[in-house]
């Protein structure tokens, strides 16, 4: 069998490495359009803030090592231009030399990825403008930051590379700014939870535009010039265009392949393609939605990771199917760990779902432990059946872990009663006896079942009337601040305080996170009282909402 595998990097290798192990004999040939067939793609712009310093830490697997490891022809500078089907052959432009050949196969992999997005706008091939997609784009931005030691930098966009981006240009010593187009970096975030990170890394000297684009780039005698889409002009000395992917697909129009979402390659389970004996993996693909079971364009290195896998398993023989992308990711925003897995509100309503969300603010471990740390998470559950639908960690410890069994509840199906039933590793350094993901599913534990009616910082309704604003934190907390129109009551004084309160009137609870305000409803709706706590209490309020 000779299977010929079109780009290395995550999805290529991991195809012709799984397959060499399981088939000694299959002659597989690797073409790779560039220099690298195998590097560390989420390392690149740590690279550029000096957080690794050795060049060579970049590159996992050379050609040379590839081959003696794994018997694998590779032919780097060889870029695909278009494949033949019904001739079972692809055409490789030899980039050295210019020529081109044509070169048969028995199965092929198509694994080219994808390519960052340039914008349609005056400037963008401006050569102080840059995007990171390989070691070369990196090497570039690391060449002009010692050549020309520039002292501003625009970054357009605030998703997961330009919010690296970003920071390893603040770490290098540049003033950064940030461009993004949506109402919130982040975007796997929802809004609420992005204000955490929006208060973090503009303390940490940032600044963040959001809601505007930019929509020229000119160079100045000063530098560059940045317009926006607010009119604003920003000056700087370089630019990071960090707007999104798109897959790396044009060479394959008119080969007879079906594509869906942005151009991406329609692949069934066994990641095969429409045409035959044609496989396809890693950001190119388009897959499904692991939780919505929708069509979905989700370019991680671990999905590639494992499609790689289940495309060599199933060329030698090994039935191995994908079952979806859930879209687990996890970030370093300076000293902040953001982690999401599964899906959003955004998601959620768009694919009709009936969700309840909850809010929470444990701690990475005992709090009499020195050294720990407090945790923002919001969890989305199906308020049918309780089916864990998504969450979202921040933290300055503990939040990627947390997230990890988040995501493995999602990919068991778990609901939040399995959550709380979760029985996890347990020392004050390290956890607290009620771990994070206990403590969510506690939550929305009682919420499911109707042991507690909640209310979100967005439905806060206005004081008089029919309702009672209750704040039951101590005299002290109110007095430091409050939200609007809620009076105080501490929830030790509730008790005996009860003629104070209305019967007839519902009543809106608050505390700082939740806790004391579900203590106060428990006793509240047993003495007949009608009463709602909010979610996250004044902790997220004051994040989101307070002016």
């Amino acid at each position: 069998m000779k299977v010929v595998i079109v780009g290395g990097v995550a999805g290529g290798a991991s195809t012709a490495a799984r397959l060499r192990r399981l088939d000694e004999n299959a002659q597989i040939i690797m073409l790779e359009r560039g220099d690298y067939i195998s590097f560390a793609n989420c390392a690149l712009p740590y690279f550029i803030g000096d957080v690794i310093q050795d060049k060579n830490e970049l590159t996992l697997q050379t050609p040379e090592s590839f081959r003696a490891r794994f018997n694998v022809e590779v032919r780097v500078r060889s870029e695909v231009t278009a494949v033949h089907a019904e001739k079972k052959t692809v055409t490789v432009k030899n980039l050295e030399t210019g020529e081109s050949y044509e070169e048969s196969y028995d199965k092929l992999v198509l694994s080219p990825g994808a390519k960052p997005i340039l914008p349609p706008m005056e400037g963008a091939q401006l050569e102080e403008v840059f995007t990171i997609r390989n070691i070369p784009d990196t090497y570039q931005v690391k060449s002009y930051l010692l050549e020309h030691h520039p002292k501003r930098a625009v970054v357009v966009g605030g998703g997961y590379i330009g919010m690296e981006m970003a920071e390893n240009l603040h770490r290098a010593g540049l003033e950064v700014t940030i461009v993004e187009l949506a109402d919130h970096l982040i975007g796997p975030l929802d809004w609420d939870m992005a204000q955490e990170v929006l208060r973090h890394v503009t303390a940490k000297g940032l600044k963040v535009l959001l809601g505007t684009g930019v929509q020229s780039i000119r160079k100045t005698g000063e530098g560059l010039t940045v317009g926006l889409t607010s009119q604003e002009e920003l000056a700087a000395d370089l630019v990071i265009l960090s707007v999104g992917v798109l897959p790396d697909t044009a060479f394959l129009k008119g080969s007879g392949l079906e594509f869906g979402l942005k151009g991406a390659i329609k692949v069934d389970e066994q990641m095969r393609t429409s045409l035959p004996d044609v496989y396809a993996v890693g950001d190119a693909v388009q897959v499904r939605d692991f939780v919505t079971g929708e069509d979905a364009f989700v370019p991680l290195a671990g999905p590639a990771n494992r499609q790689g896998r289940i495309a060599a398993d199933n060329l030698a023989g090994i039935p191995s199917r994908y079952t979806g992308t859930q879209g687990s990711a996890v970030l370093r925003c300076f000293d902040l760990t953001v982690a999401t897995t599964g899906i959003n509100e955004t998601a959620a309503k768009r694919a009709g779902i009936p969700y309840e969300r909850s809010y929470s603010f444990p701690f990475s471990n005992a709090t009499y432990y020195p050294g720990a740390a407090q945790l923002a998470v919001k969890l989305l559950f199906n308020k049918e059946n309780g089916k864990v639908l998504g969450a979202q960690f921040i933290g300055q410890k503990g939040a990627d872990k947390r997230c990890d069994v988040m995501a493995t509840a999602i990919r068991c199906g778990l609901t939040v009663d399995d959550l709380v039933d979760l029985e996890l590793c347990y020392a004050p350094p390290f956890n607290s006896a009620k771990d994070p993901v206990n403590l969510c599913g506690m939550i929305a534990q009682n919420i499911l079942h109707g042991r507690v009616k909640v209310f979100h910082w967005d439905e806060i309704p206005a004081p008089g009337g029919d309702v009672i604003l209750l704040d039951v934190r101590t005299k002290g907390e109110y007095e430091r601040g409050s939200i609007p129109g809620f009076i105080n009551i501490p929830v030790d004084e509730l008790r005996e305080r009860l003629g104070e309160l209305d019967p007839a009137k519902k009543i809106y609870i608050t505390c700082q996170v939740g806790l004391r305000g579900y203590v106060a409803s428990r006793i509240l709706c047993q003495h007949g009282f009608d009463c709602y706590n909010l979610s996250g209490g004044y902790r997220l309020y004051s994040t989101v909402a307070k002016k």
